[in-house]
């Protein structure tokens, strides 16, 4: 053993133990392990850096942008709502949503296509009575089988195609995970599907503040202008543009004259409504309808464009001097520059028009303002700010461009037109210039930590590989594995891959061990392709804990999910994985050379 070689496994093993240890942040580790890297000379000072305009990171940081767009846009909702009446069992929930997730997933972030699903998870749950334990998890996991069918579906696949790239000479190109992640996801969903009754059905998610002061219905205000589709109808039919949620349970009429809304008045242009619903059905309403928010609402907003504009949902405390004022009284437009867009009052119907609602504590309220100016006018009226929800009303949402975007860039890939990173690359910022995602959105949708990691771990892990430490530990391999078949090696680096993900991050896992399975197959004399593949699998599908992967720790909490339940039905399916992948990965990449 050379000393730039006992030099890399002291810093690979010492970030390894600090990455187990997980007292620091593993960006904060990847950085030190750079640091160390470059000061005892493995890593040259002037390739230090190289790895943060590396293509992986370019990748990983675009497809993050356009995972955000996406599920702002609120497509997915669109296409699944109309399942709902049909999905009227445990069954038929899970295998519709883990398959909505999985075909998510195979173009955006796996985490990210979870997150758009899992309203809708709770939407059937709630109406069906479907424990919600028996619907997040299945989602959870279908989105890691769903990241292994495409190359951007997930971070270790990128990773791999670049280690590939340095090997080969040529990385894995966009569909080259296709036949092996298809044969997965099939068998996962198949799994899934019947799986479910392995969880608990008797367990409640962690209470949310949400939950805490009883959010119920939003009253909004809008106008009904000439050429809506609402002139000459009844007020109920409002109703019929978003699936019979939303309910109009005032019209203001010549100003001032309320009418009590019958079944034969119907409406005329120039009526003010006031419609009560959810913010998603409230929204589809005011869209569908060409309603405009009226009222106090569209004043202050006009100041900024949608870049400087943002939209806050926040409770009236018992101290904030906002009780008993009206919008107008209180001088939120005046004084503060915020519209009142929306407000719900627990146990009571608002009939009133909102410039007339006098505030009482408890009351929430949905106010559209300046982004620089909102977080001082909240602390000076005593407005505790709940987390953010992406109440859109009054701004629609442009919800195909997003779609038609990545459309575009994977059109640009498939034709070679474009390589992968610049046309993902081209693809967030088209998405920017279309105002699919505002600026601040787009930065605030990258996750800076793994855009650390990656840049600070990419040069580590060439390091390795270049003083001849990751053929070192392949001959100790070669000499455990020399009594098994190539399948068998083949089988044995996957299962550590699946072992180790949940302490090292995937990303990590892939560098660290993707060089180290290449050497292991050239001392095998096997092509170095189907044991690339077998780490980005391992390193993708951690179904046994509930931190080695995003998607797992989301569900944790909404679910109720204690350590045990992961191991319960994570690993038949880890083993499933492996029973597949292992004999699909030696028929589509063969062993020998």
């Amino acid at each position: 053993m050379t000393l730039p070689q006992g030099l890399a496994f002291a810093i690979v093993g010492t970030m390894m133990i600090l990455f187990v240890w997980g007292r620091l942040r593993y960006d904060v580790v990847a950085a030190l392990a750079l640091v160390a890297a470059v000061v005892s000379g493995i890593v040259p000072a002037d390739k230090a850096f190289s790895g943060f305009g590396d293509d992986v990171v370019i990748i990983v940081a675009s497809a993050l942008l356009v995972s955000a767009a996406i599920a702002k846009s609120g497509v997915m909702e669109e296409v699944v709502r109309p399942l709902g009446p049909y999905l009227t069992t445990p069954r038929r929930q899970v295998f519709a949503l883990v398959f909505a997730v999985v075909v998510l997933s195979t173009f955006i972030k796996n985490v990210g296509a979870l997150a758009i699903l899992m309203p809708v998870a709770f939407q059937l749950a709630k109406r069906t009575g479907t424990p919600p334990s028996w619907l997040l998890m299945p989602l959870a996991s279908g989105s890691l089988i769903g990241g292994l069918i495409t190359l951007v579906g997930t971070s270790p696949n990128v990773i791999v195609a670049r280690v590939r790239a340095d090997i080969v000479g040529e990385p894995f190109r966009m569909f080259d995970y296709a036949p092996v992640g298809l044969a997965v996801a099939a068998v996962g969903l198949a799994y899934l599907t019947f799986a479910y009754r392995l969880l608990p059905k008797d367990r409640q998610g962690g209470s949310s503040l949400d939950a805490a002061i009883n959010i119920e219905n939003y009253v909004v205000e809008a106008a009904v202008p000439e050429g809506s589709p609402l002139v000459g109808k009844r007020a109920a039919e409002i109703g019929t543009l978003d699936e019979g949620v939303s309910t109009v349970t005032t019209v203001v009429r010549d100003q001032e004259r309320r009418h009590r809304v019958t079944p034969g008045l119907r409406l005329k242009a120039g009526d003010i409504l006031l419609i009560e619903g959810e913010p998603d059905s409230l929204e589809r309403a005011v869209v569908r309808a060409g309603l405009q928010l009226s009222g106090p609402a569209g004043e202050a907003a006009a100041e900024g464009d949608a870049d400087e504009v943002g939209t806050v949902e926040a409770v009236v405390t018992g101290s904030s001097p906002l009780v008993g004022e009206t919008h107008g009284s209180a001088g939120l437009c005046d004084r503060f520059g915020l519209d009142l867009i929306a407000i719900s009052r627990s146990g009571e119907r608002i009939t009133e028009r909102l410039r007339s609602v006098r505030f009482r504590p408890g009351d929430v309220v949905v106010i559209q303002g300046r982004l620089d100016r909102v977080p001082d006018a909240l602390k000076e009226l005593g407005l505790l700010p709940l987390a953010e929800r992406e109440l859109e009303l009054g701004r629609g949402r442009r919800r195909w461009i997003p779609v038609a975007v990545l459309a575009l860039a994977i059109g640009a890939i498939v034709s070679g037109l474009l390589p992968i990173a610049v046309a993902f690359f081209a693809a967030a910022v088209l998405l920017v210039l279309t105002k699919a995602l505002a600026l601040r959105e787009a930065y605030e949708a990258i996750e800076w930590p793994i855009v650390v990691l990656l840049g600070a771990l990419i040069p580590v892990s060439d390091a390795v590989r270049t003083t001849g430490a990751t053929d070192l530990i392949a001959g100790w391999l070669s000499v455990a594995t020399a009594a098994l078949p190539p399948t068998g090696a083949l089988a044995l680096i996957m299962v550590a891959a699946m072992a180790v993900t949940p302490f090292l991050n995937n990303a990590a896992t892939v560098l660290v061990m993707a060089p180290i399975a290449a050497s292991l197959a050239g001392t095998l004399g096997l092509r170095p392709d189907p044991f690339l593949m077998a780490v980005a699998i391992g390193a993708a599908c951690d179904f046994l804990t509930p931190f080695g992967h995003q998607s797992n720790t989301l569900v944790m909490g909404p679910g109720g999910y204690r350590f045990g339940d992961y191991w319960r039905l994570g690993l038949p399916l880890s083993l499933l994985v492996v029973v597949v992948a292992v004999p699909a990965i030696a028929v589509v990449w063969p062993l020998s050379r």
